[in-house]
């Protein structure tokens, strides 16, 4: 009886190593077939890693060569880096990019078809604070040279909660209290409002990526599996291109979306490549300049948020440089104006002082560039810079974009008080070191004015 037992025991262990065998030999068969497919398309995939980020934002795209033009659909793993919520059907309309256009980007941005965007560009975004918060109006602002993309448009953005919706008080109260439909609504007002304007008033054009892949890797051009799925939408009216924006708006507002990127890429279009030369001269001849492993953008860039001209210098007008070259200026006043205060900045050198025309916009918003990190500073009061008993004594609000601020600064200027009290505060903060950064910016407009931080702390 035993023996039988035991038997059948070795039998059924038996069975149950050769059933393991079975499957390892069928596993072993799949891992082959696998492991060839996938040997196939490391092989003819264009690889254009530029650091060794593990994020997806960071991972190319490994489906294989890229779709040409109008063929066929990425699988869903092809489009990894970008949220699908963030791209668009291409049935939708508009028209696909091609080879010229890509090429076109890349020159103008970085003066080659060679480089592409960092990290923190491709993670960059328009994303506000909590509604109903201290700093709802505000944008959450990152690292690196997209920061001051998104500073440019935050002026926009409270150029229409303060000054150009309607229904609505132009103060502080009325910013902290606007809900998330409102946060979008001004977010879509300000990037058409920008678009329109550096459409010369007759154009904008949006940006999106598309499901398919329009351009393919040449030997003159390397793919960053963004660029080349990009689909370009023209609109006539500003109306139209805002409606547009705001059904679309989780492809700039959406985390992974690269919507800085875009909204840049549109802006581009917008302006049109034939009229970004006329706007350019010697001095600037690509839009973005490498620092510290990224990419900086040049005051062209900021100028043409801010005056939808890529004006590359802050004077006004035309002035000549050293080799009699003429050197393009702004030419007119913009809503949002531009402050600048640099440590190390020469205050002789006039072709870097920032003439009226920015220094005067026509609404009282300013983006600030203080020792190159930008920042937004306002005033709710739409008359300080049209009836000059305003600028006696008034108000100004200033955001940082610093993870630490929670609220808005409270600055309180008077251009007016006596010496001695600007003598005693000027003793306080000692010979070398007398005011603050935020403070030297603001005297490049108002040159005799105290400060009063209102119990704040000032930045140093």
């Amino acid at each position: 009886m035993n023996m039988e037992v035991l038997g059948q025991e070795q039998s059924s262990e038996q069975l149950d190593l050769e059933d393991i065998s079975r499957k390892i030999s069928f596993l072993d068969k799949w891992r082959q077939i696998f492991s060839y497919h996938r040997l196939r398309t490391n092989n003819t995939t264009p690889q254009n890693h530029e650091c060794n980020h593990t994020s997806a934002d960071e991972n190319e795209d490994t489906t294989g060569i890229p779709q040409p033009k109008g063929q066929g659909h990425l699988p869903s793993s092809g489009l990894c880096s970008i949220p699908k919520s963030s791209i668009i059907f291409s049935k939708l309309g508009g028209f696909p990019i091609s080879l010229a256009m890509t090429t076109k980007l890349r020159q103008i941005l970085f003066g080659n078809t060679v480089r592409v965007f960092s990290y923190n560009w491709k993670k960059a975004y328009f994303r506000f604070h909590d509604p109903f918060s201290e700093l709802a109006f505000t944008l959450e602002v990152g690292k690196g040279g997209a920061r001051s993309i998104q500073m440019a448009v935050q002026g926009s953005i409270i150029k229409y909660l303060l000054f150009t919706r309607k229904g609505k008080d132009c103060n502080l109260g009325s910013l902290r209290e606007i809900s998330k439909k409102e946060q979008d609504q001004a977010l879509a007002a300000a990037l058409a409002g920008i678009l329109w304007a550096a459409g010369a008033a007759q154009k904008a054009t949006v940006c999106l990526v598309s499901e398919e892949t329009y351009v393919a890797s040449t030997p003159d051009y390397s793919v960053d599996n963004f660029t080349e799925r990009l689909q370009l939408f023209e609109f006539l009216e500003k109306e139209a291109a805002e409606k547009f924006i705001y059904d679309h708006l989780q492809c700039f507002r959406g985390e992974g979306s690269h919507g800085v990127i875009l909204f840049l890429y549109s802006l581009i279009f917008s302006r049109t490549f034939e009229r970004l030369q006329m706007d350019l001269d010697v001095t600037t001849t690509q839009l973005l300049q490498p620092n510290a492993g990224g990419f900086l953008c040049r005051q062209a860039v900021l100028n043409m948020i801010l005056t939808g001209r890529a004006s590359p210098h802050v004077f006004n007008g035309c002035e000549k440089g050293k080799s009699q070259e003429t050197l393009h200026g702004v030419l007119t006043r913009s809503d949002v104006g531009y402050l600048q205060w640099g440590k190390d900045a020469l205050e002789d050198d006039r072709l870097s002082q920032v003439g009226s025309m920015l220094k005067t916009p026509k609404l009282p918003i300013w983006l600030c560039n203080i020792n190159g990190n930008y920042s937004i500073l306002f005033c709710t009061n739409r008359q300080l810079l049209t009836d000059w008993k305003m600028e006696r004594r008034f108000d100004l609000y200033f955001y940082s974009g610093q993870p630490s601020q929670k609220k808005p600064v409270h600055l309180t200027i008077d251009t007016h008080s006596h010496h001695w009290e600007r003598d005693q505060q000027e003793d306080k903060h000692g010979p070398r070191q007398r005011f603050s950064p935020v403070e030297m910016a603001i005297r490049t407009k108002w040159s005799e004015a105290t400060i009063n931080w209102n119990g704040t702390v000032p930045f140093f």
